[in-house]
């Protein structure tokens, strides 16, 4: 299987390279794209021999060079963070390439857009996401299966149980120490304000073709249970395994195959498994996130961007942990609703959100 892996520097690129390297009969590298990482790009370019390597920062990406990039692989691999992720994504589906998708703002953002393209060009949509992959396992690996409901398991992050006063006093040092998983800095506070989860919602919604209402989380704070899946006849499905994204990431290129990956399970020496009622009250941003995919168009787009903007700002120390919400809730406010119809309609909203979420923090 050749493969055309977008966002190769990140945490999530570099262990889909430990599986290639792990597997060097079953997988190849066809491209490489990183986002400014060059240097670390050439060492991994002299060890794979992609036929394409870039880095975006430094090569303006054109529609042909897009085309290339996903020209001879047999599975895209969108492991690049943030709306930058949603036009290569948009790329290797108009390739009628199967897409292995890590990049949550593709269907955040572009949800809509990005599951017609995957119809109309027959291309299948893997999702990589733990929780994604645990409801994708649970209904044996199809995406159109019946379901009652489906529950994202959360593990609370690293605040929890704080009270509003001491969430004002985290810091950036703080927020980056998961409890559970290890991570990119960006997805990482994402899952320390909640708003990740939100995010992980919206993605089901898409992925599973179920209303926002068939849809729950629960804090799961060992993250053992990865995510449920319920059915009418009182049943659920469950996948559990310890916290380590080796196995989605794994399963995304081998699946229906399972190829020995992680150690298995000592259920004897888990003791208790906890499940507990997400408090969406004390983290705004899980609710936002909900609220502007309720209210559709451009809503998701303009908060992902805010979103972005305020997790810069508050791991430069710009703003407070709160403030990224407050960043988030300001920008929805200022701008009024637009169209996602295209993707210009949705790159026109990140910039003008971009935009706003910056006056509002720097008072530009």
């Amino acid at each position: 299987m050749k493969i055309a892996l977008i966002g190769c520097t990140g945490s999530i690129g570099r262990q889909v390279l430990d599986v290639v390297r792990a597997y060097p009969e079953k997988f190849e590298i066809s491209a490489l794209v990183c986002g400014k990482n060059e240097r670390q790009l050439a060492v991994l370019q002299q060890e794979f021999r992609p036929h394409v390597a870039i880095c975006a920062q430094k090569t303006p990406l054109t529609d042909g060079m897009l085309s290339e990039i996903f020209a001879s692989c047999d599975l895209a691999f969108l492991a690049a963070g943030g709306f930058a992720g949603l036009r290569y994504t948009l790329a290797a589906l108009d390739a009628g390439k199967p897409c292995a998708l890590a990049n949550k703002e593709s269907l955040v953002c572009g949800g809509e857009i990005v599951m017609r393209k995957a119809r109309e060009r027959g291309a299948a949509i893997i999702p990589v996401d733990s929780e994604h992959s645990a409801i994708f396992q649970a209904l044996s690996f199809r995406r159109d299966a019946k379901f009652s409901r489906l529950i994202l398991t959360a593990s609370g992050g690293p605040f929890l149980h704080l009270s509003p006063e001491a969430l004002a006093r985290v810091t950036p040092e703080d927020a980056l120490r998961h409890p559970t998983w290890k991570m990119g800095p960006k997805v990482t506070i994402d899952s320390a304000t909640l708003l990740n989860k939100g995010y992980e919602v919206i993605e089901a919604k898409w992925l599973y073709g179920a209303d926002l209402s068939k849809i729950e989380a629960v804090v799961h704070p060992e993250s053992i249970v990865h995510s449920l899946v319920a059915f009418e006849d009182g049943a659920m499905l469950a996948q559990l395994g310890y916290p380590d994204m080796r196995v989605p990431i794994q399963l995304a290129l081998t699946y229906p195959e399972r190829l020995p990956c992680a150690p298995q399970l000592d259920l004897a020496s888990l003791g208790a498994l906890h499940f507990e009622r997400l408090p969406a009250e004390r983290f705004p941003c899980f609710s936002l996130a909900l609220a502007a995919e309720k209210e559709g168009g451009d809503r998701p787009t303009v908060l992902n961007a805010a979103a972005e903007e305020g997790v810069h700002a508050f791991l430069a120390g710009r703003i407070g942990f709160c403030g990224i919400a407050e960043t988030i809730e300001d920008t929805l406010s200022r701008l009024p609703k637009g169209n996602a119809e295209t993707y210009s309609d949705l790159a026109e909203a990140d910039r003008r959100a971009r935009e706003t979420a910056r006056k509002s923090i720097y008072g530009e």
